[in-house]
């Protein structure tokens, strides 16, 4: 097996893509693996979507609602400060802010939609 080095990476250094007026993300991958910092301000929507890759989310600030289809919060599931959340693929998800909020994203694989800049 191939030996590798290890890789330092700090947040301050890594440009900050902004996807609209209230949502950006800044991102770190390795060959199997993707961490990301998403950046919501207050009332910003994560349209539903689904994806191949298993997703583990952690609030460091701020909060989300997970909503079903139509709108309304899915089954009380309010993402706040400290929690975590695992979405197994292709379960299908959408969030609104409800504060400013940083989350963690940690996707397996890495995103490659996120990295082309293909995703909505």
């Amino acid at each position: 097996m191939e030996q590798r080095s290890v890789t330092h990476h700090r947040w301050n250094d890594i440009p900050r893509e902004e996807l609209s007026e209230t949502l950006g993300r800044k991102l770190i991958t390795g060959d199997r693996m993707m961490l990301a910092h998403v950046y919501l301000k207050k009332g910003a929507i994560v349209p539903r979507h689904s994806h191949e890759n298993e997703q583990i989310t952690y609030i460091l600030e701020g909060g989300f609602a997970l909503l079903d289809w139509c709108g309304r919060v899915a089954s009380n599931r309010m993402c706040s400060r400290e929690k975590c959340f695992i979405f197994h693929p292709m379960f299908p998800h959408k969030a609104e802010a409800l504060e400013d909020t940083l989350d963690v994203d940690i996707f397996s694989p890495p995103r490659q939609d996120w990295l082309d800049k293909t995703d909505d």
